[in-house]
């Protein structure tokens, strides 16, 4: 027997074995499939050739229960996650039944510290700059944005000529132009029994300050 030819009939016997091997082996979905932790996914692909020809109808279920809870499982999340981002909040609320109570203290903060009316020409003088209404130089800044009425009282109030200063005092100026807590009370009742601004203690920004 020839070398050559024995050593040619074995390399392509052995190149047909591996061919075949090769063909009929495992895919790398499969090796996936067979090492995935998902459940079902090993039914769907199986991994040895003689499992690989199991009924098509029982792969046919395993695919159609594993695409079911994928569906279950994508609405779920997305339910969730859209819960999630409304912020939801629980407030929760307890009645107790008590013999007496305590009068309130009310804070009313207003935005407007300061009545505009009640301001004098000293009162711009001195304290026109801090409430934003003149300028170092005591002129009207930007007078085109302002209201024909404001523009009007504040031309008045602001002419400095020949004008003599008097003296300024910041607790007299806020008890004086701040608002009057009669004014802004419009009705009390507390236990059954009418109550009015005499009831309460005007506590004013000022001297919470000097506090």
């Amino acid at each position: 027997m020839d070398l050559k030819e024995g050593c040619g009939s074995e390399a392509s016997r052995e190149t047909e074995s591996g061919g075949m091997g090769s063909l009929g082996g495992p895919t790398s979905w499969q090796s996936f499939a067979h090492r995935s932790t998902l459940h079902g996914l090993r039914f769907i692909f199986p991994y040895s050739s003689s499992s690989s020809h199991r009924s098509t109808s029982r792969r046919l279920l395993w695919s159609a229960a594993l695409l079911a809870s994928l569906v279950l499982l994508v609405l779920e999340s997305t339910e969730r996650l859209a819960y999630f981002l409304s912020y939801p909040h629980v407030t929760s609320v307890d009645a107790v039944v008590s013999g007496s109570l305590v009068f309130p203290a009310v804070t009313v903060c207003n935005l407007n510290a300061y009545r505009f009316t009640r301001l004098t020409q000293n009162d711009l003088y001195h304290a026109g700059e801090l409430l934003a209404l003149l300028d170092v130089h005591l002129q009207i800044p930007e007078p085109h944005l302002a209201e024909p009425h404001v523009l009007a009282f504040l031309t008045e109030k602001s002419n400095f000529t020949n004008y003599r200063p008097k003296p300024f005092s910041m607790q007299e100026f806020t008890e004086r132009v701040g608002h009057d807590l009669k004014e802004m009370m419009l009705y009390c009742r507390f236990q059954g029994q009418e109550c009015s601004h005499q009831d309460f203690k005007t506590v004013s920004f000022y001297k919470v300050f000097l506090l």
